[in-house]
């Protein structure tokens, strides 16, 4: 690919982009790194690399292999980057992409660029970012960008503070109903996120991106908003979980209290766990990322060691506190469901009037919420096109065997009730556990029922359960407050909301939204103020259901409006499955809380409309405006098929007005006719002098034609 510039200053001309080279030490920098991939595809000329200095001029032609190998110091590698560079140049030239101003035509198998519509770019940083990989642009794949990641936050406090006790109210039946359940509507919702993400480029914002340029600045602009929220909200639950757990382990073990031994003291240390993780963060992020390993190896050993703890001898007092073994009789004791009115264990704040499958489930489903931590980082992915599926459907597989495989050890191995005081009781005739008298009156404080630290207990070294239940609740808390203020940043760079675009700033190599931290701090510590776990996972329920059902409406709009851009690189998606799992989602919130359901879809439709009538500025070519097209399409076909009639006579007018500006009165006089009731054409004739080189492409392509329409003849000739 050859071009020139106007201004015949010192370029460089790689990768389909010009820029200014104002220094020699890009061209060191070149030959310091590899390039991501070459610049042109030319079947019939050599291809050419140009780096052009006012001093020197060198030349390189992509033919002569050791040359630029040379040059680019990367040997092992050159036939790979040359072939993905021929594949992805052809490629976007095949789907007649445009960028900016630059317009690609065909010239007898050259691919060129049009001279007179190169901009040479002033900023030298802009190209570095776009030429080399390096950690902002690219730096991770689908293990430890997505997979891990994942699993870190879906592996939050839930799973060691209250899995066992969704296994004392609901059995374990409808126990892992509830985890088929979370389980289908997260799979389908991962389906459709990656049909969507693998139909192009995604860039940092996660699932905000997905949405909004899949259908529109309105939809994802009101749910990015909700997201950012829900996200900000996930971490203040898992402080106060953590919280939670260093109360009681304060409180049992040294008999200790820092104000009242209950919420106060909960929301002291959740507040201080969460302002300690967000100043790590402030510190950089690579500190964060360094420890994912290090939670995920905690985590792995505390689920081993839970496992190992329950085939070891047991003591007084765990016998006291309702775990007796494994035992066939505590499995069919604890199959069926058993709802109460449970006041919480720890501070006998919480009393709900009813608890049934559904609360269970809006308990539950905040920790499988964790699926959009990959796609949160998406602008931090090598190839976000696939790591994200592949990480999400792996994380979904691992943590849903996890969570029941914890469901099934706890229900075979404790007893609903236990006084804390006394050994349970077999009764051999009936081949079951009596119930406590603490039962007939709900003062038992002890059991899956009752008791949140049941997985502690049972623990082959209850320290490391203990740290475990740490690790979970840092890796989710860190997550989330990385994870949101992206989203926000994201939100924020399109200007889709007035007086938030300052909060788009970034900061550093990998432009860390220091101003989104602060905000999302902020609203973390007003939400911790709630002190209790319980109703933070029921609102953060309502906000994810919300965001999973759009996600879901966005992959199944974008199929029905069959616009030749939606082709996803993920093929295992069906349009009418996302169509069932956005339902579902709905429903499910209704369900949970339908007050706060109709206050989250005021919300969305507040932030809707507002965004429909400010967003004049905006462009991303959605699947609305392909719907639309569709949609006036159909009309015109039904209309070319309806016969007139006087009743229905509308008259079309076509009004050769030259310049409409500069015969205003006939188009005043013509629209006195159609009164804005009909279709009225102002005809407006230039007279354009076609260039010579769109006649020649013309002609080659004629000629091409002739050849190809002449060989088929002859093969047909031939033939019969």
């Amino acid at each position: 690919m050859t071009a020139k510039l106007k201004n015949p200053t010192s370029t460089t001309i790689i990768n389909d982009n010009l820029v200014k080279n104002s220094s020699e030490d890009f061209e060191t920098e070149i030959k310091a790194k590899k390039p991501r991939f070459s610049l042109e595809y030319n079947t019939k000329e050599e291809n050419n690399i140009y780096f052009d200095n006012k001093q020197q001029q060198k030349f390189y032609s992509l033919n002569d292999n050791n040359e630029l190998k040379k040059e680019i110091n990367n040997q092992n590698s050159f036939e790979k980057t040359f072939s993905q560079a021929k594949t992805k140049f052809l490629g976007s030239l095949i789907r007649s992409k445009t960028n900016g101003d630059n317009e690609y035509f065909k010239d007898g198998g050259t691919f060129r660029q049009r001279k007179d519509t190169i901009n040479p770019c002033d900023d030298p940083e802009i190209f570095r970012e776009k030429l080399f990989d390096n950690e902002r642009d690219g730096g991770f794949g689908w293990i430890r960008g997505v997979l891990i990641r994942c699993i870190l936050c879906i592996f939050g406090a839930t799973l060691f503070l209250r899995m066992s006790w969704i296994v004392g109210q609901a059995g374990l039946i409808l126990g892992i109903f509830v985890i088929i359940l979370s389980f289908i509507v997260v799979i389908i919702t991962a389906i459709s996120m990656s049909a969507i993400a693998t139909n192009g480029e995604v860039k940092s914002g996660g699932c905000y991106y997905l949405i909004s340029r899949s259908l529109g600045p309105e939809f994802g602009g009101s749910i990015g908003l909700i997201l950012y929220v829900a996200n900000t909200v996930n971490a203040s639950m898992n402080c106060v979980g953590l919280a939670e757990a260093c109360v009681e382990v304060l409180k049992d073990s040294f008999n200790f209290s820092l104000i009242d031994g209950g919420i106060n003291d909960v929301r002291v240390y959740a507040s201080l766990i969460c302002l300690i993780l967000q100043l790590i963060i402030f510190v950089g992020t690579e500190f964060e990322n360094r420890m994912q390993l290090a939670l995920l190896g905690t985590i792995c050993l505390t689920l081993i060691s839970h496992l190992i703890g329950t085939f070891l001898p047991l003591n007084e007092y765990q016998l006291k506190r309702g775990i007796v073994g494994y035992s066939l009789a505590a499995l069919f004791d604890n199959l069926g469901p058993e709802f109460r009115n449970v006041p919480d264990a720890i501070y006998g704040s919480f009393n709900w009037a009813s608890i049934g499958i559904i609360h269970m489930f809006g308990i539950y489903f905040p920790a499988m919420t964790g699926i959009m931590a990959g796609a949160n980082m998406s602008g931090d992915l090598r190839d976000p096109s696939k790591s994200i599926p592949k990480g999400t459907f792996c994380a979904i597989g691992i943590t849903t065997l996890a969570y029941g495989w914890c469901m099934v050890i706890t229900a075979l191995t404790t007893v609903r009730d236990a006084t804390g005081n006394s050994l349970p009781e077999f009764d051999k005739h009936l081949n079951r556990f009596i119930p406590p008298e603490c039962r007939l009156n709900d003062t038992c404080r002890f059991g899956l029922a009752n008791d949140y630290q049941v997985m502690t207990l049972q623990g082959a070294w209850e320290p490391l359960i203990f740290v475990g239940v740490f690790a979970t609740s840092l890796s989710s808390v860190s997550g989330c407050l990385i994870g949101a203020p992206r989203i926000f940043q994201a939100l924020c760079g399109d200007k889709l909301f007035p007086f938030i675009h300052p909060f788009a700033k970034g900061n550093g190599k990998n432009n860390d939204p220091f101003r989104a931290y602060f905000l999302t701090l902020l609203i973390a510590l007003l939400v911790i103020m709630i002190g209790e776990l319980n109703p933070i996972a029921d609102l953060i329920s309502n906000f994810f259901l919300a965001a999973f059902a759009i996600t879901n409406f966005a992959c199944f709009d974008a199929s029905i409006a069959k616009s030749p851009g939606f082709r996803p690189g993920f093929r295992f998606y069906n349009k009418w499955l996302s169509l069932f799992g956005s339902i579902l989602c709905v429903c499910i919130m209704f369900m949970l809380n339908w007050l706060t359901s109709l206050v989250t879809f005021f919300v969305f439709f507040l932030l809707f409309v507002f965004i429909k009538y400010n967003k004049s500025h905006i462009n991303w070519g959605t699947s609305t405006d392909a719907n639309r097209y569709r949609r006036a399409l159909n009309s015109l076909l039904k209309i070319s098929r309806t016969e007139d009639h006087v009743k229905n006579y509308r008259p079309q007018l076509l009004v050769l007005t030259g310049n409409p500006v500069a015969r205003q009165a006939l188009v005043d006089f013509a629209y006195c006719i159609s009164n804005g009731r009909s279709l009225l054409l102002c005809g407006h004739v230039t007279p354009h002098q076609s260039s010579v080189q769109a006649t020649d492409l013309i002609r080659k392509l004629n000629n091409r034609l002739e050849n190809i329409f002449f060989n088929l003849n002859f093969l047909f000739l031939k033939i019969y």
